[in-house]
């Protein structure tokens, strides 16, 4: 079999170049606006939780729909009531339970409301990088809070009831 040679002509000049030029098409996002990365065992414990109820749930798909970089989250409880047409104390507690349940974590206080995060060993949208980066951060305070407590027993001395310290003087 005779070996085939493989080049790119240029029209205008004719000239014989190296190498082949390869056209790669546009990136294209097949969910149009958006869209987040889900931990699959997250979406389990997600499902097997007890706890989580219909309203929850939907509190916590209308905050995944606004999921912003880095995981941000800032919508008003009312902006929830109203979209969802809820009960304000029945946002503020699945809003609650998802924060105990350490799905959604408080963040600063933004004008009047506060800002939420999901938590990142949920899901993220944003980079790869910036995830492993968060992650990285959050080992590294772990860390640090764990040899602050471990130092502090270490270092403090046990207090003695006075009848417990010895005496050098003679007992009358």
């Amino acid at each position: 079999m005779k070996r085939r040679r493989i080049a790119s002509v240029d029209q205008d000049t004719g000239e014989v170049l190296d190498g082949v030029v390869v056209y790669c098409g546009v990136k294209q996002n097949p969910y149009s606006t958006g869209w987040i990365m889900n931990s699959q065992e997250a979406l389990e414990l997600l499902a097997t939780d007890k706890d989580l109820t219909g309203e929850n749930y939907r509190v916590l798909l209308l905050l995944l729909s606004r999921l912003d970089f880095e995981n941000w989250i800032q919508i008003t409880q009312n902006e929830i009531v109203e979209k969802l047409d809820m009960k304000k104390q029945n946002v503020s507690r699945a809003i609650l339970l998802l924060e105990e349940k350490g799905i959604i974590l408080r963040g600063p206080k933004i004008g009047r409301s506060y800002a939420f995060r999901l938590n990142p060993y949920y899901g993220w949208k944003g980079k790869v990088k910036n995830l492993n980066d968060y992650r990285k951060k959050e080992e590294e305070q772990e860390r640090r809070e764990f040899r602050e407590r471990y130092l502090k027993t270490v270092d403090t001395p046990t207090t003695l009831n006075k009848e417990e310290q010895p005496s050098n003087s003679p007992t009358p």
